[in-house]
């Protein structure tokens, strides 16, 4: 599969609502319901050459809790492993900021 960089779409904030109350429900109501990652690492992982998106992957820190780990992707799918690999993303919980619509 050849990538563009106009992969994914735009969601009603009401489906995106109810997907994540899907996760909640789903027993996940212990763990992770969102990660931040600032602007600073999105650009440095978007402007590496041949950087056409960004691939998260789910993973268990040693102490067992939901992380994501952020990777750059060429158009023809592949992860820029030689690059910059990023982590370190800020939790919701604890650190959720305000009772959005996605974290209710």
């Amino acid at each position: 599969m050849r990538f563009n960089g106009t992969e994914g779409e735009a969601i009603e904030l009401a489906k995106a609502a109810a997907w994540t109350a899907n996760y909640r429900k789903a027993g996940a109501a212990d763990t992770a319901k969102s990660h931040f990652f600032g602007t600073q690492i999105i650009q440095s992982l978007l402007e590496q050459e041949g950087c056409v998106g960004i691939r998260m992957y789910y993973a268990l820190d040693d102490d067992r809790k939901k992380q994501l780990i952020l990777i750059g992707v060429d158009e023809s799918g592949n992860d820029l492993e030689s690059g910059l690999v990023a982590d370190r993303s800020v939790v919701c919980p604890p650190d959720c900021g305000t009772d959005g619509t996605l974290s209710r």
